[in-house]
């Protein structure tokens, strides 16, 4: 049955409820059911907001609260926009945009009676292209990279602990890091010092090695500079 706006308004505005003001709302409006058939209450949940999580930003991250969540951060980068390593690539024409994999997880540890410790492991990976010291041809490498780093809060504790540390760098805990740079020093020092083919595709072309000169006698008398030289070659 619906009520009207006035039999609405006639109903007690105050139900004795035998002290269950103080219990959960749903009590309540049990008890104002039976005291008024009819009637009929909707009662809404509350309604609750999430807490408000700052996003981690991988270009200016916050390790400190990065660490603590035991946040993952996770992407690609094309090589083009890393600036120092692109120069030393040499892809070949048809060649597509390389690009970088990398990923990068927070840990936090707290020992009993002394500061946390803050940790960011990172690993990085790519395929590149570099040029034969051989044939001087573009080959193709992949670069991998694994590091887990120690973050302390002052430069003097980094600088301790690092000559203390064999199997972990430390660092100074920075106001904000820039993930992209890391992952690019990373794969940096990834790099082959003399990058080159298991086999060369063409074969090489080497120059016959060149007769030395027959050496003339000094005008004073003395040896040749380069008289050893010779009696080691013609020994052969």
């Amino acid at each position: 049955m619906r009520r009207s706006a006035r039999s609405v308004r006639s109903l007690p505005t105050r139900v004795d409820t035998g002290g269950l003001l103080k219990e959960k709302p749903i009590i309540i409006a049990r008890a104002a059911a039976a005291a008024w058939p009819g009637y009929h209450c909707r009662l809404e949940p509350p309604r609750c907001r999430p807490a408000f999580v700052k996003p981690h930003h991988p270009t200016r991250l916050d390790v400190s609260a990065f660490a603590r969540a035991g946040a993952t951060l996770e992407g690609t980068l094309p090589l083009a926009e890393l600036p120092r390593l692109a120069p030393s690539t040499t892809p070949p024409a048809d060649a597509g945009p390389g690009e970088a994999t990398w990923q990068a997880r927070g840990l936090w540890r707290q020992p009993v009676g002394s500061e946390p410790q803050v940790r960011l492991q990172l690993s990085a990976r790519a395929r590149v292209w570099l040029t034969c010291q051989r044939c001087l041809q573009p080959v193709a490498h992949t670069l991998e990279a694994e590091r887990t780093l120690r973050f302390v809060p002052t430069e003097e504790e980094a600088a301790r602990l690092d000559d203390a540390e064999d199997d972990e760098d430390v660092l100074a805990l920075p106001r904000t890091l820039n993930l992209h740079e890391l992952v690019e020093d990373e794969l940096i020092l990834a790099l082959p010092l003399v990058p080159r083919h298991e086999q060369c595709p063409e074969p090489l072309a080497y120059e016959p090695e060149a007769e030395l000169p027959e050496l003339e006698e000094q005008p004073d008398g003395a040896p040749h500079p380069f008289a050893a030289l010779a009696q080691l070659k013609h020994k052969k």
